[in-house]
């Protein structure tokens, strides 16, 4: 557990830059554009490749060495900024210097995270593996808010190259770190053996076969791409829904509580590793996420708002970290890579369907029924009031409603409840680590004893 610990904190280092770094891009691209729809951009170019990338990289991860990938990613990454530092020192950075570096960075990450997430399973030991994915997602967290919160000091204290050598100083002690751990690689399995025999594009399907031919599996993936709809419609609705009645230092706040809400979430599941019944990590915490969109919409108020968001984060974060606990304990090591590749390319488009969706359906069809005079103003309007951003606020109760549905099917699925248990209890782990979690050897263990 301590390899994965040092690593873990290599990983927040270079998180911690890089959310620095990508504030201060997306500032300095709306700066001087003075427009929201390249600033949009930047966010689409931060998406898009990887999710396209994302099957290729899955299968590359799984043939090559894991801390190669990782020490190459990284050096990639400082490699872009040290190139827009260079840049923007000439006097000549522009826009499409920006997107170029963003969209490199996408793929990186589409290589990094499923490399990361195969890589959890190789150094912590079985029972360890959710507090494990614990304390990768508190890295995250506080990247994300630590991160974009010092991102702006620092953007206006040092200047938009003072914030990019930082990230690249990051990149720099990640890479030392990672050159110091050792991991090892997954034994090989049947499931790999038989996918590199047929050639490239077996390889690109084994992820998709693996989740969509074991029942259990594909349960799960069809639950998250529920939840990962659901949070892309009240993500996107979130900052316009808060606007339409209270001010920007208002939204500040409503932000910040959902940072906090990840950091208690991902603390919980490294201190303690999640329930141990699956179906409570899925299921159980997915009820209150579709109670707490709920409650944050039912009344213009902010403190409402901000018990939800920070309530509805810290529920999702375990429901996350149980889903990828079950994925790294219930798939053969060696084709970990692929199966974290699909399953963060299923994520990610169902996000990505749900920005371009909301605003045009909250827009075009929530709004004006709950303007004044409009077709639910007496009805629904009675309830949770009338005029700007109660139709979004009705649509946040639809989401939540659906999240409801969705936690209340899992519960009842023969697939998801028959998921075993999170092992609690210590069992000797072989130095090399190739005792890992495939489905067979970890039932065989929990056999035993």
């Amino acid at each position: 557990m301590g390899k994965f610990i040092a690593l873990a904190l290599g990983l927040l280092a270079s998180i911690l830059g890089s959310a620095f770094t990508g504030l201060a891009m997306g500032a300095w691209v709306f700066q001087h554009t003075g427009s929201a729809t390249q600033y949009a951009v930047t966010l689409v170019i931060n998406l898009l490749p990887g999710i396209v990338f994302g099957p290729l990289a899955g299968v590359l991860v799984d043939r090559w060495n894991r801390r190669t990938i990782l020490m190459v990613s990284e050096l990639v990454s400082a490699a872009t900024v040290l190139a827009l530092v260079l840049l923007y020192d000439a006097g000549v950075l522009a826009t499409w210097h920006i997107f170029l570096v963003v969209g490199v960075q996408s793929l990186v990450r589409a290589m990094q995270l499923p490399a990361l997430s195969s890589v959890v399973v190789l150094l912590a030991p079985k029972d360890q593996v959710a507090r494990a994915n614990g304390f990768v997602m508190l890295a995250q967290a506080l990247g994300n808010t630590v991160g974009f919160a010092a991102g702006g000091v620092l953007l206006v204290a040092i200047r938009l190259d003072g914030v990019l050598l930082v990230d690249f100083a990051t990149f720099l002690v990640n890479v030392a770190i990672i050159a110091l751990v050792r991991i090892p690689r997954p034994p090989r399995s049947e499931t790999a053996a038989a996918a590199e025999s047929g050639g490239l594009f077996a390889e690109l399907r084994v992820g998709w076969q693996v989740l969509g031919t074991r029942r259990a599996l594909r349960a799960l993936l069809a639950f998250s791409a529920a939840l990962n709809l659901s949070l892309g419609f009240a993500d996107a609705m979130l900052t316009p829904l808060v606007l339409s009645f209270a001010s920007a230092a208002a939204l500040g706040l409503v932000v910040a509580s959902m940072g906090v809400g990840a950091i208690g979430g991902s603390s919980a599941l490294a201190a303690w590793g999640g329930p141990r019944r699956r179906v409570v990590g899925l299921a159980g915490f997915a009820l209150p996420l579709g109670l707490f969109l709920c409650v944050g919409a039912f009344r213009p108020s902010v403190p409402l708002i901000i018990v939800a968001a920070l309530g509805f984060t810290f529920c999702f974060t375990i429901t996350d970290g149980t889903t990828r606990n079950i994925l790294q304990l219930e798939v053969e090591p060696d084709v970990q890579g692929r199966v974290f590749a699909t399953y963060n390319v299923v994520s990610g488009a169902a996000l990505a369907v749900a920005y371009v969706l909301a605003g045009p359906v909250a827009d075009k069809v929530f709004e004006p029924m709950l303007r004044p005079g409009g077709s639910l103003a007496d009805s629904v309007g009675a309830v949770i009031g009338v005029g700007p951003g109660r139709g979004m606020a009705f649509l946040m109760l639809v989401i939540g409603a659906a999240m409801l549905v969705t936690a209340v099917v899992a519960f009842v699925r023969p697939s998801i409840r028959a998921l075993p248990d999170r092992p609690v209890r210590a069992r000797p782990e072989p130095e090399n680590g190739e005792e890992t979690g495939a489905t067979s050897e970890a039932r065989a263990g929990r056999a035993a004893e």
